[in-house]
């Protein structure tokens, strides 16, 4: 079993850093955004939903982030207050940049997802509004790598995951690469490199740490080399995931294991790495092992792709224990 150790004299198990936008869902499954006759609005992008997944499994969290000075920025902060989000770090923009807004289809496989991004209003953080104090107050800070791809947010994410190393807080880097988003991978790689070096447990699927290896061993497909090049300086923990082939985990103890995934009927394919990042860090947080939280994740993960949104689609704890229960009698 592995262990790791949180400071438990926090009074926030988590804050999470990074884009909370609108997602506009498809009304209609397996149609082609040029047939959809409309969409439902909920709350998304990555860091919203990794804060509403822990949230909604019975921790307390908190947010960084910022949107803009809008209906749409408003609805988001409404949303994740409504939730019970400490909204302490959230910022509003009033220079002109817009909330993202994504529009997507409904569909298992080959999902077209339309993301609006222009001006993004979370991409305006700025250093001067971290604060280490309120940093200090979370058990863990988790960081999703879309806030490092432009500046000012670049250098305050930067800037928080110092922070959090200076006052204790343990320091989760969640790749979550979006390709258009930068200019080069060997741009994203470098960046990403200092993120990691920053970071107690580095989380992405193959083709993100590929991604970021980009430089150091371009082509390089062996997860135990990728891990080993990560498990450096304050990476205790380098999680690799595999979509359909489960997830492989590596310890700097040397301890390491696999988890394979729990199957489902999926209606889409995204959410699945948000719920995934949101139980790990919510039982590891209280006291589970890294097998628990792993295996948690993957059910988390399924649990999601197979509702029809990603934030209201995150189980609770309840939820959660049930459908383990049930794939373990069925398994039998």
């Amino acid at each position: 079993m592995a262990q790791i150790t949180f400071k438990q004299d926090r009074e926030l198990d988590a804050i999470v850093l990074g884009r909370a936008g609108v997602d506009l869902y498809a009304r209609e499954a397996n149609t082609d955004i040029a047939d959809i006759s409309g969409f439902d609005k909920y709350v998304g992008g990555s860091a919203a939903n990794i804060a509403v997944a822990i949230n909604r499994l019975g921790a307390s969290v908190g947010f960084i982030g910022c949107v803009a000075d809008d209906a749409f920025g408003r609805y988001v902060q409404s949303y994740m207050e409504q939730q019970g989000i400490n909204l302490d770090g959230m910022m509003v923009d009033a220079s002109g940049s817009r909330t993202s807004v994504a529009f997507t289809e409904m569909k298992p496989s080959d999902c077209d997802v339309l993301i609006y991004r222009n001006n993004a209003s979370d991409l305006t953080l700025k250093t001067e509004q971290i604060k280490s104090s309120y940093i200090q107050k979370s058990k863990t800070l988790i960081v999703t790598g879309t806030a490092l791809s432009a500046s000012p947010s670049r250098e305050a994410t930067l800037l928080a995951m110092q922070y959090a190393r200076r006052v204790g807080t343990l320091v989760v880097l969640d790749v979550d690469y979006r390709p258009k988003t930068w200019r080069t991978d060997v741009d994203a790689s470098i960046y990403y490199g200092i993120a990691a070096n920053l970071s107690d447990i580095v989380i992405g699927n193959r083709e993100e740490f590929d991604m970021m290896e980009t430089v150091l061993a371009p082509g390089n497909k062996s997860d135990d080399e990728t891990a080993e090049r990560f498990l450096t300086g304050h990476t205790q923990i380098v999680i690799i995931k595999a979509g359909e082939l489960g997830s492989r985990v590596y310890c700097q103890n040397g301890h390491q294991f696999e988890q394979g995934i729990y199957k489902v009927s999926a209606k889409k394919p995204f959410g699945s790495g948000d719920s995934f990042a949101g139980a790990l860090i919510w039982t590891l947080s209280h006291g589970g092992s890294l097998e628990q939280g792993v295996s948690n994740g993957s059910a988390a993960a399924a649990i999601n792709v197979s509702g029809t949104s990603c934030t209201e689609a995150m189980p609770t704890k309840e939820e959660l224990e049930l459908f383990i229960a049930k794939f373990e009698q069925a398994e039998r």
